[in-house]
């Protein structure tokens, strides 16, 4: 069956996400590989990672999604906010709702992903600022504990989710 992953990724994270899911595929099936493309639409069965924006996929794969018809789906993706599955899931099932009703998902996985520096310096002026924003200590401590990921458990995690999406 020909595959497709096909990726959109701000920092890194996404694609090095996409490069382990690569990793895992037999590569004589692979059709393509890349940012969102009709291209892509050439393959049964398709591999597409995202960033989180504002709780969502970003736009590019949203537009992507909503081309897909008759497709198997493996949905991917990173989020600078994490460390918990009940978040990954509520963003997760947003991007499935974007998906026609043709196709099927047949896995899904996500992590915490770094964030640009310039998040965590806007972070510390909005600390330091007269009306500090409530939580700010806490979106500070999550900006530090993102900096290692995706780590090693995490792409170990994503080989498993891949692995057992195939198996099928």
């Amino acid at each position: 069956m020909k595959y497709a992953i096909v990726f959109s990724s701000q920092t890194g994270n996404t694609k090095q996400l996409a490069e382990v899911v690569s990793s895992v595929l037999p590569q004589a099936d692979l059709c393509f590989f890349g940012s969102p493309s009709q291209e892509a639409l050439q393959a049964e069965r398709l591999f597409i990672g995202f960033w989180t924006d504002k709780g969502r996929c970003n736009q590019e794969i949203t537009d992507f999604l909503k081309t897909l018809k008759g497709k198997e789906v493996f949905l991917f993706g990173t989020a600078g906010f994490g460390g918990s599955q009940e978040y990954f899931d509520k963003i997760l099932s947003s991007v499935q709702k974007r998906l026609g009703a043709s196709n099927t998902v047949i896995g899904t996985y996500m992590c915490q992903g770094k964030m640009p520096q310039s998040v965590r310096e806007r972070y510390v002026k909005m600390k330091n600022s007269p009306l500090p924003i409530p939580n700010v200590d806490k979106m500070i401590e999550n900006f530090d504990t993102a900096v290692s990921h995706p780590d090693e458990t995490d792409l170990q995690k994503l080989k498993y989710a891949v692995a057992q999406c195939i198996k099928r």
